[in-house]
């Protein structure tokens, strides 16, 4: 297959464009910014707003795989708040244009989005059919709506898009757990083995999340199922945020991990430049429509999934299947 991958420089994008390059795929990366390729990923600019010799490379692509948007680890800021959002609206806009006026459209535009598009609740976890959209919760900050609206607004550029000979599935997407530097585990590793690896605001917020290696699968399964439409990238068993440091902490063979207060992780977000809604939101998703289909997870549960990627850290050597 030709697999183009718009914004693939990031973290998620040299995971999964190194895995489909390994399995023998042609990979277009359209890339804001020069970078050195991955062996067998080729890189092709663009802007990320408007049209260009880029739609080339769409035009008679078999899949697009859309992971542009500016990354959502900063401060939450007016300015970074109206980037967040324009990153993801515009590309998704435009790779939907290149899709409609292409001779030869991809079977299969898979669209990035994110978990953060449902409430924030501790009472049941959120699938496709019965999961609760947030924005509307009395007990958290106003301003975490928002990253519900630039959720809304990303899919909803897909949805409008004329493309009727391409099936559209919208990724929501939970936290990528991989071992490639860069990312969410690597920082979640580095506290932990600092022994600042405990409770946050108590713990009970519930973390989703997804091993490296069943994302990439299910990439490959929703590539060439059926499916469209939103669909839950996330592991089946999400846990308290307690629960998921101490099985962490266990994998690393640290003893103890520092709790931190509320007020303690604000100022903590402020000094890495980030926002404690990563932290504090209750993030508890399920792959309802994945595992009706027939995907089987690989990692299901986190103590399985943290020792393996423990180990990957500590070896020098590490594959991705």
């Amino acid at each position: 297959m030709k697999v183009v991958i718009p914004g693939g420089t990031g973290h998620l994008g040299r995971v999964l464009s190194r895995a489909l390059a390994a399995d023998g795929h042609e990979v277009v990366v359209l890339t804001r910014r020069g970078s050195e390729p991955e062996a067998g990923v080729r890189h092709v600019r663009w802007d990320g707003r408007s049209a260009g010799a880029w739609t080339g490379e769409i035009d008679g692509s078999d899949v697009v795989l859309n992971l542009a948007g500016r990354s959502v680890n900063c401060r939450y800021t007016r300015r970074n708040l109206r980037e967040m959002w324009n990153s993801r609206v515009d590309s998704a806009r435009v790779v939907g244009g290149a899709i409609e006026r292409a001779a030869r459209p991809p079977r299969v535009w898979l669209q990035m989005s994110t978990a953060t598009i449902y409430a924030h609740r501790h009472d049941a976890a959120n699938d496709e059919a019965t999961g609760i959209l947030g924005g509307t919760e009395p007990d958290v900050p106003a301003y975490w709506s928002y990253s519900v609206d630039i959720a809304r607004a990303w899919e909803r550029e897909q949805e409008l898009a004329a493309t009727p000979h391409t099936r559209k599935v919208a990724l929501r997407t939970a936290m990528v757990m991989s071992p490639e530097p860069g990312g969410a585990f690597e920082m979640l590793l580095r506290l932990t083995r600092l022994g600042l690896g405990g409770p946050v605001a108590g713990g009970a917020q519930y973390m989703s999340w997804i091993h490296e290696d069943d994302l990439v699968r299910a990439i490959g399964f929703l590539v060439d199922g059926d499916l469209t439409g939103p669909v839950n990238l996330a592991a089946p068993e999400p846990l308290p945020y307690r629960d998921f440091l101490r099985a962490l902490r266990a994998a690393a063979g640290v003893p103890i991990g520092l709790p931190a207060t509320k007020w303690m992780a604000e100022i903590g977000a402020f000094v890495l430049r980030s926002d404690t809604e990563l932290l504090l939101k209750s993030r508890r998703v399920v792959p309802g429509r994945l595992l009706q289909a027939g995907f089987s997870f690989e990692y299901p549960d986190w103590p399985a999934a943290a020792e393996d990627l423990v180990r990957r850290v500590r070896s020098p050597l590490r594959t991705v299947s």
